[in-house]
């Protein structure tokens, strides 16, 4: 799945742009939302219609920019183009990144939960975060492509069904997660991917660690002021939630303010092929990097 805020607080000089100091995510992750960075910059791989060598490229490449983070959504077919061209899985390729990557934090933008047992699910990230040396990032989703529902035998059902199993999933991944042995290498953030204000969002308030959803600015602020509902509603620090936006590429040579105005803390370039990597450049100059 791809994933499917209030103005933010000043920030001190050398600080990204609203930075939270995000407790219990370990030092990684607090001394990337502290950089001089204006916000952290996300790379997310659309793997259709292209060779697994180019995928391959472009992480790597990325990595090398300097990306704060890496994405590849969890679909088993193309989402644009012929329907029936060249499609690659996403946590495979999660493992493959894990060992030829050196620095960036990576992770599917989202997993569909309905894909995977919750407790296997867990079990595979703390996998891949030992490969990386504790870089990955546990993204998933209620899911909704139904066409990979279809072929691969899932029960698809309807958006309240899949919601209720996400919800049902999500305890067991966080438990699941502190039992494995060895354990991850760091507390592995749980980042949920959509926007819908009653089951969604509460649940991110309740669970997740980092939250990713889409333009246009005004939404997104409105989205994340629901979820600051939620936070305080079930007891939680808003503050304790990364928030991430997904954006095209052309959006780069735009105004950015108005996304970080509204609460975004990280942009991800969605990279669609020929994986062009200028966006990717221009992004990071922009995020004063």
């Amino acid at each position: 799945m791809e994933a499917s805020g209030a103005a933010l607080p000043g920030r001190r000089d050398g600080q990204v742009r609203g930075a939270r100091r995000v407790r219990g995510r370990g030092r990684r992750h607090e001394a990337r939302l502290t950089t001089a960075r204006r916000f952290r910059v996300g790379y997310q791989i659309h793997p259709q219609h292209c060779t697994i060598e180019q995928i391959r490229e472009a992480y790597r490449t990325a990595d090398s920019l300097g990306v704060d983070c890496i994405y590849v959504w969890d679909h088993m077919h193309p989402l644009y183009g012929p329907p029936d061209g060249n499609h690659y899985e996403c946590w495979t390729i999660l493992a493959a990144m894990a060992v030829e990557t050196k620095q960036a934090e990576f992770g599917a933008l989202v997993s569909a939960n309905s894909y995977r047992n919750p407790e296997l699910l867990a079990y595979m990230c703390s996998t891949i975060d030992h490969l990386s040396g504790g870089r990955a990032i546990l993204g998933i989703g209620a899911g909704w492509f139904e066409r990979d529902y279809q072929e691969y035998g899932y029960e698809f059902g309807d958006a309240p069904y899949r919601l209720r199993d996400l919800g049902k999933a999500l305890p067991r991944i966080k438990s699941r997660l502190g039992k494995v042995v060895p354990p991850p290498r760091h507390k592995i953030p749980i980042l949920i991917g959509g926007s819908g204000e009653k089951v969604t969002l509460k649940l991110t308030a309740q669970y997740a660690d980092m939250w990713n959803t889409f333009p246009p600015a005004d939404n997104y602020a409105k989205k994340s002021k629901v979820l600051d509902d939620w936070c305080a509603k079930v007891g939680r620090n808003p503050a304790e939630i990364e928030r991430s936006m997904s954006i095209n590429a052309e959006m780069v040579d735009g105004d950015l303010d108005e996304f970080l105005q509204a609460g975004a803390q990280q942009l991800i370039i969605r990279g669609m092929q020929p994986f062009d990597m200028k966006p990717v450049e221009a992004l990071l100059r922009k995020a004063g990097a």
